[in-house]
């Protein structure tokens, strides 16, 4: 930011973490570039092919990028690998001639991207296994805590908060068993080549090894699989498959953060994030407590989901043995979609480890609705007694819509009161019964039991 003149996207300098930010940086990609270059040279030594001195040159070298004379070069030829191998080639006098033996562009570029998107992986998971173990904490501590359940944004019968927090918990052990997935089957490119023959090997190696050896041996050094069978690029279905599940589990947090967000809004008042003492809510409106870290994941997410639809594009339109159609939107794609999930991940899990449960606000919405969802356990109850199911569902409704139109002028609900003087009822139950039916607090069936049984499940995923 020391240049105003400079436009530097956000995911350079606001979101994301200095860790993922380290793994796309320019640098660290023209390190691994070298690093492959040097694989290649020290297998390549083994078959006769290279000295031990030139191969010493090159590993001497192989951190000392030098981003400016690398530019310098690109503007003048506009092939940004080749001007690295002439930057490269320049600090090293003995081993210099001997950069890129046999290789093409993408068997260098290809598997240095594969091992960032393995690097931003294994950093996305270790996030995911934080934000697990919170969600876990707080599922514990409010598994037996009675809420108003909500649905189409409508009172419905009581959960408990813990119970409604291992419903995200869960569709986050599905999003992580995802992300491992696509983690363990990763692959590189490999050593094949302009089309994917290994032709310029096979030449360089006659009589030596087999094409298919040498890659197996190079790919060892750098501890990454290999696609068995890949063009000028490794498949780039591989790159559509990552994003999908970036954004899946973008899906699963912007619901997270979207109902924080509902439960924050004063007229319910339960759940909030937390506020600082010096925050500034609104310049114009000091009073002003905004949900802006929820709206932050919101508004990350959002943007997450439409990145699979680039890379799809670029996976269909991969044609015959390569294009270059997808070399511009691809620098952007992997690198931001890692940024944004990581953001998304760091913000969700200090909400989660530090929310804000409001247990007036949640006892308040309880008692002022819960008295409707009472009417089903005495529906059961009046059955039970003897009394006609239809009938007694028509008294219900009737009585239970003069009470919500006591609610809706602000009035007390006179459910309780109302049900409890009603002769029809008083027929098969008594006054206490009938007010005891109608106290929902303890009507939330399993849902303690099943909030506990979800946490285990995190707990041995996670360790």
């Amino acid at each position: 930011m020391s240049t105003p003149d400079l436009y530097l996207c956000p995911f350079a300098w606001r979101y994301g973490s200095a860790d993922m930010r380290e793994i796309w940086d320019e640098r660290t990609a023209r390190r691994l570039w070298r690093r492959i270059w040097a694989a290649l040279a020290r297998v390549q030594r083994r078959y006769g092919l290279v000295t031990l001195e030139q191969v010493a040159d090159l590993e001497v070298h192989v951190d000392d990028v030098d981003l400016t004379r690398a530019l310098a070069i690109e503007a003048e030829i506009h092939h940004d690998v080749m001007s690295e191998i002439r930057t490269y080639a320049e600090q090293c006098p003995v081993g210099g001639g001997i950069i890129h033996l046999g290789a093409t562009s993408m068997d260098v570029r290809d598997n240095a991207t594969a091992l960032q998107v393995r690097d931003a992986l294994d950093l996305i998971l270790a996030r995911v296994d934080m934000l697990l173990r919170a969600f876990a904490d707080q599922v514990e501590r409010w598994a037996e805590t009675p809420c108003m359940g909500f649905t189409h944004l409508q009172p419905a019968e009581p959960t408990t908060i813990g119970y409604r927090l291992a419903a995200y918990a869960q569709d986050i052990l599905v999003d992580f068993s995802e992300l491992r997935r696509v983690r363990e089957a990763w692959r590189g490119k490999g050593f094949k080549g302009a089309v994917g023959t290994s032709a310029s090997y096979g030449l360089l190696l006659e009589g030596r090894a087999t094409a298919a050896e040498f890659e197996a041996a190079v790919m060892a050094e750098l501890d990454l699989a290999a696609w068995p069978v890949a063009n000028q690029v490794y498949p780039r279905r591989q790159a559509w498959a990552v994003l999908p599940a970036l954004s899946g589990m973008g899906s699963t947090l912007y619901r997270f953060a979207m109902d924080l967000r509902i439960l924050q809004n004063p007229a319910i008042g339960e759940w909030a994030e937390p506020f600082g003492k010096k925050q500034v809510g609104s310049s114009a409106m000091p009073f002003k407590r905004n949900p802006i870290r929820a709206e932050k994941i919101n508004s990350l997410a959002r943007y997450l989901a439409q990145l699979p639809r680039v890379a799809w594009d670029n996976a269909a339109l991969s044609l015959l043995e390569r294009t270059l159609d997808d070399s511009a939107n691809r620098r952007v794609i992997l690198p931001n979609a890692f940024l944004a999930t990581d953001e998304i991940l760091a913000v969700v899990t200090r909400l989660v480890s530090d929310l804000r449960i409001n247990e007036a606000a949640v006892a308040r919405t309880l008692s002022t609705y819960g008295p409707f969802a009472g009417t089903e356990p005495l529906l059961l109850r009046l059955v039970r007694a003897g009394a006609d199911r239809q009938v007694m569902h028509e008294v219900l409704r009737e009585v239970a819509m003069r009470a919500w139109a006591d609610v809706e002028a602000g009035r007390p609900n006179s459910l309780i009161d109302s049900l409890a003087s009603d002769a029809r009822l008083l027929t098969y139950l008594s006054v206490d019964a009938i007010r005891g039916a109608l106290d929902s607090r303890g009507y939330v069936g399993d849902a303690p039991e099943r909030a506990r049984a979800l946490v285990r499940r995190v707990r041995e995923t996670v360790g």
